[in-house]
């Protein structure tokens, strides 16, 4: 078990380069299975989430290739089109493959998945939308078997607007007879990036980004080669290391159009911004003023930065108020800040934070993926020394957290017990 080490209080100030983004490359990744050849992939995150994709990948019968800056998966192989269990269990987003085995092969197995504990986010919505195309399904102690002799296009009404939902949706519908429409799509930009790779390849997809998409079937795809878009949640995370600790950084490789809200509320909090094409300058007062967010599906507030966001907010003058709209277990990280300092009220989805001076330095845990870099941020400003346990969370999501941290100025190490 891995932890870092925190000696926080100095104020931070440098450049940092954002990483491809996790949640668009993962059913990019799982996409090459559609063309059943060579995909090439640039700016893949180094990351554990990434790393269990191609272990997937190659016990379905794929080779996945490193070199230099690009990662070459092979998918003229596969001959098995069960998700291992086992990799199932540690991350939830492999459910991804099931609709590129589905669209491909018309047959995918695989269980109920694992991930972060952050509420209940069953798959129901991803087999409605199979079922909407025609495939069968039966379910058998704990496994879950698709199968379907062809996929015939047709309107998807998903009851919320759920990314994996549209994903698998739109994965399943590309190789398919006739057009398929998803009404209530989730609108993220990870979507568009996929939409974009699928097109690449030859797919015919329309809507991405709105709350309707359009895919009318092809006979086939070709080899691709693309560019994975920026992580905006780590753009996100970064800004708040800055607004927490009165610091000045400059982000490089990323879009400012994707995490609107997020520089919207900093704006509101007292920080000040220059942004360019691919690059986000934010200055830091040295206090924040306290506001109040509630995370939405895109375009609103993402639920992925709630917990970031709220960890700057503990040291911010007054009251913020914060209702998370999305996943019901999303407050699991607070009783950590609290035991660094933080006054944090939690009433069903609402969280009270009032804003206090110093945050203070002691054992604590990654509760999930966002709440382990709340902690880790607030750490950075914490008065002594933190020890986070528990990261394998935080690892499945930031490539070189620790290394990126450090080079603007953080007092942080990664110990491997």
């Amino acid at each position: 078990m891995s932890k870092y080490i925190v000696k926080g209080g100095k104020r931070i100030s440098g450049t940092v380069t954002i990483s491809g983004s996790k949640n668009a490359a993962l059913p990019i990744i799982a996409a090459s299975i559609l063309n059943g050849g060579k995909t090439t992939l640039y700016n893949v995150p180094n990351i554990h989430d990434t790393k269990m994709m191609f272990e997937i990948l190659k016990k379905l019968g794929g080779s996945v290739t490193k070199k230099s800056n690009k990662i070459i998966i092979n998918t003229s192989n596969i001959n098995k089109y069960e998700i291992p269990e086992d990799l199932m269990r540690q991350m939830r987003s492999s459910v991804i493959f099931a609709g590129s085995l589905i669209g491909k092969y018309k047959k995918a197995t695989f269980s109920y998945p694992g991930g972060c504990d952050i509420g209940t986010r069953p798959i129901d919505l991803h087999l409605k939308a199979f079922q909407k195309l025609g495939i069968n399904i039966s379910k058998n102690y704990g496994n879950i078997t698709c199968t379907c002799d062809k996929i015939n296009g047709e309107k998807i009404d998903l009851e919320f607007p759920s990314v994996g939902a549209t994903e698998n949706a739109i994965l399943a519908s590309c190789l398919a007879e006739g057009k398929t429409i998803i009404t209530n799509a989730a609108r993220e930009p990870e979507i568009i990036d996929l939409q974009n790779m699928l097109n690449k390849m030859g797919a015919k997809i329309k809507g991405a980004g709105s709350n309707q998409i359009k895919i009318e079937g092809v006979k086939k795809l070709k080899d691709v080669s693309y560019n994975i878009m920026p992580d905006r949640i780590e753009t996100g995370t970064f800004l708040c290391v800055a607004a927490i600790t009165g610091g000045n950084l400059v982000l490089n490789n990323t879009n400012s159009n994707h995490i609107i809200p997020v520089i919207d509320k900093l704006e509101e909090a007292g920080c000040e911004f220059k942004v360019q094409k691919n690059t986000i300058e934010i200055k830091a007062p040295k206090r924040l003023k306290s506001v109040d967010i509630k995370t939405m599906p895109y375009p609103g507030f993402p639920t992925d930065m709630q917990s970031i966001f709220a960890t700057t907010l503990t040291l911010a003058k007054g009251t913020s108020v914060i209702v998370e709209n999305i996943f019901e277990n999303r407050y699991k990280y607070i009783q950590e800040l609290v035991r660094m300092g933080a006054k944090i009220t939690v009433e069903g989805k609402t969280a009270v934070i009032k804003g206090v001076r110093k945050l203070y330095g002691t054992t604590v845990n990654a509760t999930d993926l966002r709440g382990g870099a709340a902690v880790v941020i607030a750490s950075i400003q914490a008065k002594g020394t933190t020890k986070i346990e528990n990261i394998e969370y935080i690892l499945r999501g930031y490539e070189k957290f620790d290394e990126k941290l450090r080079n603007i100025g953080v007092n942080i190490e990664l110990v491997d017990k």
